[in-house]
């Protein structure tokens, strides 16, 4: 029996959906990481403020840390709206996807539906005795 076309729609969006699940991932992933970036980013500038003598000698080297620390937040930032735009668009695909498989479905049982009804037709027809002769004969 060929491959009906539902069914390879079905795997497609099957495997679309793991694209989908994987970007997710990749943005929560990321997500995490620019936290953990502005938890440190907390602490430095906590560190920075202290009066504790300690801090105070390492300032200057406080403030290199938080500027490169900004940095890789803003660079994190934009990873992330990146993630965030793939995991919309890799929703939408399956989504259309989805739907083309619902319509192929669709068509499918109702060409199974037109088919059976031309069978049903066919018998009927085959078991209906012959029509007696010609018209207008009695």
């Amino acid at each position: 029996m060929p491959t009906k076309r539902s069914d390879k729609l079905k795997r497609l969006v099957a495997v679309q959906r793991q694209l989908e699940q994987m970007a997710e991932l990749d943005l929560a992933d990321t997500a995490r990481s620019r936290r953990e970036v502005s938890e440190t980013i907390d602490i430095v500038a906590d560190a920075m403020g202290s009066a504790h003598p300690m801090h105070r000698l390492f300032s200057g080297q406080y403030a290199v840390q938080l500027d490169r620390l900004a940095q890789k937040d803003q660079m994190l930032a934009n990873i992330q709206q990146a993630h965030e735009t793939r995991v919309m668009r890799e929703r939408a695909k399956g989504d259309r996807l989805e739907e083309n498989m619902r319509d192929a479905r669709m068509a499918e049982d109702r060409e199974e539906t037109d088919t059976a009804i031309y069978d049903l037709v066919d018998q009927f027809v085959l078991i209906a005795p012959p029509a007696s002769g010609k018209l207008g004969e009695q």
